[in-house]
């Protein structure tokens, strides 16, 4: 099987670990580079489709971006390995860059997306959060597998909700957006 390449572990001075190797978490070490990579880009991904036009839902530009970004980074402070894990390696790709500079790029296309591409776009994020939640079901410790699930789920709520100067409360196409994605998770 093979392991994603994860930061070296520091000392609290910032030292390399007395190993001097790759200290992998457990969190990471039990998913292929694959299984992975659709772990830490759901997040992304899904600030795209709920802030995308569609039928009932207008684009949600940028307060909704900062939004999803502000939601994904608040799984720093969750209390599962997995989630941490999976915002760490988020944040370790873009090698100090803004996170918006990748992971989150397609947010300004969005309001000009022709309405096929938005449609298309949501099948597939539906087909990879059920394989998500396959994998999770598979590999993760129950605790981190709702926790992730349900992190993911808020974070599109919170882009649901964007809008300048605070939050709404989601319309009726928001909230089969989010049904959808939940039945997807597995949190129905």
């Amino acid at each position: 099987m093979l392991t994603p390449e994860v930061p070296m572990s520091h000392s609290v001075a910032g030292e390399p670990s007395s190993a001097g190797r790759r200290a992998v978490p457990l969190t990471t070490a039990v998913y292929s580079t694959a299984e992975w990579e659709l772990l830490t880009t759901l997040p992304g991904r899904v600030v795209v489709a709920a802030a995308a036009p569609g039928p009932g839902r207008p684009g949600r530009g940028v307060t909704a971006g900062l939004a999803g970004l502000d939601a994904v980074a608040a799984g720093r402070a969750f209390d599962s390995d997995l989630v941490r894990a999976v915002v760490a390696a988020i944040y370790a790709r873009h090698d100090g860059a803004s996170p918006s500079a990748g992971r989150f790029a397609d947010l300004g296309s969005l309001s000009t997306a022709p309405p096929g591409a938005t449609t298309q776009a949501l099948v597939d994020l539906l087909a990879a959060a059920r394989a998500a939640a396959r994998v999770l079901q598979r590999r993760a410790d129950p605790a981190d597998s709702a926790a992730y699930r349900q992190w993911v789920q808020s974070v599109a709520a919170r882009v649901c909700r964007a809008e300048p100067g605070g939050d709404r409360f989601p319309g009726p196409a928001d909230r089969r957006f989010l049904d959808r994605l939940g039945d997807a998770l597995g949190l129905r």
